[in-house]
């Protein structure tokens, strides 16, 4: 893939743990935010276009970039703290949710223009797309996930929860949506079909579970902890916790790489774990990778062995979007 790269200066360190390996990842490039101050949030990718949408929620905007060649290609303001993003390639619609402010925001994915509101309530957050159904599912306000329909720009239903959520996860070959509910210490399973709470699951190994993947094939779902920092590993047959790891702290998002049987935690700390999936229940700490403080959200393109990692401004450090290549 070519590239053109950025002046910026990076100290990579890698912390192999157990046998000697080569380093999982590789610092390619960094892409420069320009002028983005505060906290940066999820991201989202739109592979046909290869550009990359991120929710600078710090800045009240929208940051787009070009992957393959490696540009920041324009700043979209008029967002009221942004946080999740998602790309409906197939609608054409780029799906923008607002922490403050009423709801999801579309743009055009062409242009990026907006093109349309979708009132839902306040904190709006994480956001996923279901291209078999095109659907959009938006987790917000104090406990709901509702579905839209983007190309209408309406509301298709809403189910409540227990508490705001956070990350959630689609399940594609049943109609299940796995959903973190932190303030309460559960996993919320909903059927998108019905838009219906099926079962809950208590969160009792530690709290304040945020980040989600899920491994579809082997029955595993992946739910990160702060409180302490921990990995479970939960059978979605069941609910059962199966396994636990520590992890580096902070982490904000989760990525399973279904070829190299390996879950990407990116954390605060300024680490990414990389964590090794021996068998469905058994797992360890293949290397940690050190990026920077604050650096808790990412993305990952498996068509292209690719994680990026935002890194938001520091001090004289500015804003950056961090491409790893994936050995």
């Amino acid at each position: 893939m070519m590239r053109f790269t950025v002046a910026v200066t990076v100290v990579v360190t890698v912390t192999l743990v157990g046998r000697a390996a080569d380093a999982p990842l590789t610092l390619v490039t960094s892409m420069v935010l320009p002028r983005v101050e505060g906290r940066i949030d999820h991201l989202a990718f739109d592979v046909a276009t290869q550009r990359l949408y991120v929710a600078a929620l710090g800045n009240n905007t929208v940051e787009v970039l070009d992957v393959k060649a490696g540009t920041h290609l324009r700043s979209l303001p008029g967002f009221h703290e942004p946080q999740g993003i998602a790309v409906a390639a197939d609608a054409k619609v780029v799906a923008v949710a607002n922490g403050e402010g009423e709801g999801i925001q579309l743009l055009t994915a062409d242009d990026n223009r907006s093109r349309a509101a979708v009132k839902l309530g306040d904190d709006s957050d994480n956001v996923r797309y279901e291209a078999e159904a095109k659907r959009l599912y938006v987790g917000f306000g104090s406990g709901a996930l509702a579905a839209i329909d983007p190309a209408a720009a309406k509301t298709l239903g809403q189910v409540e929860l227990a508490g705001h959520p956070e990350s959630f996860q689609l399940e594609r070959s049943g109609t299940r949506v796995f959903v973190n509910v932190p303030t309460v210490n559960q996993i919320a399973v909903i059927d998108r079909t019905a838009m219906t709470v099926i079962a809950t699951w208590p969160v009792t190994t530690a709290k304040s579970n945020f980040p989600m993947a899920l491994d579809e094939a082997n029955h595993r779902l992946f739910v990160g902890c702060r409180l302490p920092s921990k990995l479970i590993v939960l059978d979605t047959d069941s609910g059962a916790v199966v396994a636990k790891i520590d992890i580096s702290s902070d982490a904000d998002d989760l990525f399973y790489d279904a070829k190299r049987h390996r879950i990407y935690a990116v954390c605060g700390e300024g680490k990414v774990d990389i964590i090794d999936q021996t068998d469905a229940d058994t797992y360890k700490i293949l290397a940690k990778i050190d990026t920077a403080g604050g650096a808790r959200t990412g993305f990952f393109i498996p068509a292209q062995n690719e994680l990026l990692v935002a890194v938001p401004r520091h001090g004289s450090q500015g804003a950056q979007i961090r491409v790893y290549d994936i050995e």
